[in-house]
């Protein structure tokens, strides 16, 4: 397990905490969220976004005010510098992906190109 302290190579926002910890407690899920990316989707990868109850020997693995994210190291290469965020609008509200890998993304923001 990797452990990263200094200068993670991903950011959560303090906004994403807190609605990732309001889903744990809504959900009663006790772990962490795992962050990855899956091929597929309109524009050929997707990213994965899901609780799950341990990390694995290989993950990177953050902590963000007591929320822990767990990444593998394949997805690492594509996660490297995103930031996740939750954003609220009148139209919709949701998790938004700043990713510098991502070259080119769909509308929804839930699908990209490397």
């Amino acid at each position: 397990m990797t452990t990263t302290e200094a200068a993670p190579a991903i950011e959560v926002t303090p906004k994403a905490v807190g609605k990732i910890r309001q889903a744990f407690e809504k959900q009663g899920v006790t772990g962490g969220l795992r962050l990855g990316v899956l091929g597929g989707g309109c524009s050929g990868l997707s990213y994965q976004f899901k609780f799950d109850t341990k990390p694995r020997t290989t993950d990177h693995v953050f902590t963000f005010d007591g929320v822990d994210v767990w990444v593998d190291p394949k997805s690492m290469n594509f996660l490297n510098g995103m930031i996740l965020d939750y954003k609220e609008s009148i139209l919709q509200s949701g998790f938004e992906f700043i990713n510098p890998n991502a070259q080119k993304s769909c509308g929804c923001g839930t699908s990209f190109s490397a």
